[in-house]
């Protein structure tokens, strides 16, 4: 029998102080990241010193050279032997200074830092003296006492040789234009804030600046001078504060881009306290307004500033300062978001195009918007125009009437009433305020209906949750933290729809269509679209006088479903133009007729709270996304469009079976299966790019979605990540 040796006891390791050398340079590999982080520290050293002119020198990406001058205040002789060791500044002296700082640096570690990674040389002067210093310094130490030179008025600082001694990083930084273009993305955010100082950069060797400004009173004019004409002349100028000492206190003001502006990413400079920092929460908040907003979800340019009281700011909570804490973030967040928004929305009022004229010829049709998105048919043919007798319904036997026809295809084009009055009101109603047009008392009561029903679980759910895709035609799964949910995207349409006329009430802008559409037309197809015996023609009559009398009570009532809803009835009972409650999106226009019937008949008029909210229902399910009325043909709806043959036809796997046995291949309706694809295709792209990034923007979900089956927990991931780990 063997005995097993006995196992070996090891002691702990034993715990030993660092060398004070290889501390230094830990902590100086977190402070100066790269070369630009480098020319941010002593930019800003620069600017703490009174600087009224700045330029910086670079050489291979800032490897090789790093120069900074300025010409502010200098420094003392007297302080050149600490200048460069760790905690040394001028800046604070007791912690609770943190609380009231208003200077850039603080800490004393950047030129320190600086020192542990590259070779410092220093050239200072200080009013009244007859000549400057030069000093090196190496490992935050002299090397040499300080020698009298000439220099002008200021400080010039040298990094030569930078990450000598950092071996993987000097080697993951050899492209040395990636490091210079953030050099100078970083010289051209100083220089459109501090527009009191001139700042140049240029690579060694260079005859000419890539960043130079000069003071200019203009801030436009400094974002002209350094970002150019196109940025210059598509901001609009921006302003926000709030002075609740129990929410929050602050003073914004900047430029964003307005509609006009294309870019392929989003600039955004943010100042905080004169701080050029990052908020990450503040902005992928503006870039979901612009989303939901601007069509095509064009990239913002974004220049901000931020003023709080300095108690309000922890401005320790990075080694590069690039970001800070801020007491009460999210309100100020939630209310710049807010400002944002509505700004603009008015913007995207005069929003401008670019047309070009195509001359039609007869051997090319022309273009509308069902053929702009029609998907090739099965058998590769190109799709042509719906005929005729599928735009408007002409028979019984067509499920669903086409409105189509009626979308407006030239936005340059009003038809609508051209009295003073009606004038007048649409000028008045464009200057309004957003927050103005909701003064009536009903309406704030319905506003403040959704806000305290609001659901803090869901709530969190919508904002922070990330779109997977479409589970059925119904259901959306969504991925919130580490679980899987379903969402019913019928009910959170509808929802959204409904809040969105509420908080939109009378400023909204409109969808016109291309023919006026008769509302007794429109009520009788929704009368036989209901009646399920559609071979009777008993109650035609009944039928007729309810669209009578429907048509002529959203008569009496078409001032003020145009003032208030943008639903314009004219004179002679035709509809014209309905609200747009979502930029980039347009409801499925074969539910008109539903819609009008609806407005008849479950709308009550009486009393203003209740009529106000069953509009809003009306509406918010008109503009719901619903599934399309043609059958899904992806899925088993592609029997419906299957062609059906005279005489015999079976239906075992797909093939039609002659009497002599040979099989003949199936044929499609291809121009009803092109429609019907295109329409779900559309749809589902508006779900994921439209109403989802809405809802994280807007809705406030109501207690009842958390029981009604809106939203479904379907799957945990947590022990799918354990397993993943392992693997």
């Amino acid at each position: 029998m063997e005995i097993e040796p006995a196992e070996e006891v090891k002691e702990p390791p034993r715990i030993h102080r660092l060398d004070e050398s290889v501390v230094n340079r830990i902590a100086a590999g977190e402070v100066i990241q790269l070369p630009v982080s480098a020319v941010k520290e002593l930019v800003e050293n620069s600017l703490d010193a009174s600087s009224t002119s700045i330029s910086v020198l670079v050489k291979d990406g800032g490897l090789k050279l790093i120069q900074v001058s300025d010409d502010g205040h200098g420094i003392r002789y007297e302080d050149l032997p600490i200048l460069c060791e760790r905690h040394t500044t001028s800046k604070l002296s007791k912690y609770e200074d943190l609380q009231s700082i208003k200077s850039m640096g603080f800490r004393g570690e950047a030129l320190a830092s600086m020192t542990y990674v590259g070779h410092v040389t220093v050239t200072t002067i200080t009013r009244g003296q007859l000549h400057g210093y030069r000093v090196s310094y190496r490992d935050g130490v002299m090397e040499n006492e300080p020698k009298a030179c000439a220099a002008v008025k200021g400080t010039q600082i040298v990094i030569e040789n930078l990450f000598y001694n950092m071996v993987a990083r000097r080697k993951t930084l050899q492209n040395s234009a990636d490091d210079y273009t953030k050099i100078v993305d970083l010289l051209s955010r100083f220089a459109i804030h501090h527009i009191d100082v001139s700042f140049s950069c240029r690579k060694h060797g260079a005859a000419r600046a890539d960043v130079h400004s000069v003071a200019t009173p203009s801030r436009l004019n400094a974002i002209r001078s350094v970002y150019g004409l196109s940025v210059a002349q598509n901001l609009i100028k921006i302003e926000a504060s709030d002075n609740d000492p129990s929410s929050s206190v602050f003073e914004m003001d900047g430029f964003i881009s307005n509609s006009n502006y294309v870019a392929k990413k989003t600039t955004m400079v943010l100042f905080i306290n004169d701080r050029l920092v990052e908020c990450t929460a503040l902005k992928r908040a503006l870039e979901v307004v612009y989303v939901a907003t601007l069509p095509k979800a064009s990239k913002p340019f974004i220049y901000m500033s931020i003023t709080l009281p300095p108690e309000h700011v922890d401005v320790n909570v990075h080694p590069t300062k690039r970001e800070v804490s801020l007491l009460n973030q999210e309100v100020i967040v939630e209310k710049i978001q807010s400002v944002v928004e509505s700004v603009l929305r008015n913007s995207n009022e005069s929003r401008t195009f670019q047309e070009q004229t195509v001359e039609a010829t007869p051997s090319v049709p022309s273009v509308t918007n069902n053929d702009l998105h029609l998907s090739p048919s099965p058998s590769g043919s190109k799709s042509q125009r719906v005929p005729v007798n599928k735009i408007v319904r002409t028979d019984s036997s067509d499920p669903a009437g086409r409105m189509h026809a009626y979308l407006y295809k030239n936005p340059q084009k009003y038809l609508g009433r051209d009295s003073s009055l009606t004038t007048v009101r649409s000028s008045v109603r464009q200057r309004r305020n957003l927050k103005e047009t909701a003064d009536l008392t009903s309406i704030q009561e319905l506003i403040n209906d959704i806000d305290r029903k609001c659901n803090s679980g869901l709530l969190d759910i919508v904002r922070q949750s990330t779109y997977i895709g479409m589970a059925d035609d119904v259901f959306a799964l969504l991925q919130h933290n580490t679980h899987l949910y379903l969402a019913n995207v019928v009910n959170l349409s509808k929802e959204l729809m409904y809040q969105q006329v509420l908080r939109r009430f009378a400023h909204f802008n409109a969808i016109q269509l291309s023919e006026p559409a008769p509302l007794q037309e429109l009520i009788m197809l929704a009368l036989k679209e209901e009646d399920s015996d559609l071979e009777s023609n008993e109650n035609d009559d009944l039928k007729k006088k309810i669209a009578e009398m429907n048509t002529q009570l959203l008569n009496q009532k078409s001032e003020m479903l145009e003032e208030y809803f943008c639903i314009f009835i004219d004179s002679d009972g035709n509809l014209s133009r309905l609200p747009i409650l979502l930029d980039q999106y347009i409801p499925d226009m074969d539910r008109v007729p539903e819609f009008v019937l609806c407005l008849g008949n479950d709308v009550e008029w009486e009393e203003e709270k209740n009529c106000f909210q069953s509009l809003a229902a009306a509406l918010g399910n008109f503009y719901a996304m619903h599934p399309p009325m043609l059958p899904n043909p992806s899925g088993k709806g592609l029997e419906f469009y299957r062609k059906r043959k005279h005489g015999k036809h079976t239906q075992d796997g797909g093939n039609s079976c002659h009497v002599d046995g040979t099989a003949e291949e199936d044929e499609f309706e291809h121009e009803l299966l092109s429609e019907a694809e295109t329409a779900w295709a559309q749809r589902e792209w508006s779900i994921q790019h439209v109403l989802f990034p809405s809802m994280r923007l807007f809705l406030k979900p109501p207690n009842s979605m958390a029981s009604n089956g809106t939203f479904v927990r379907v799957a945990s991931l947590e022990k799918l990540y354990k397993i993943f780990e392992r693997c």
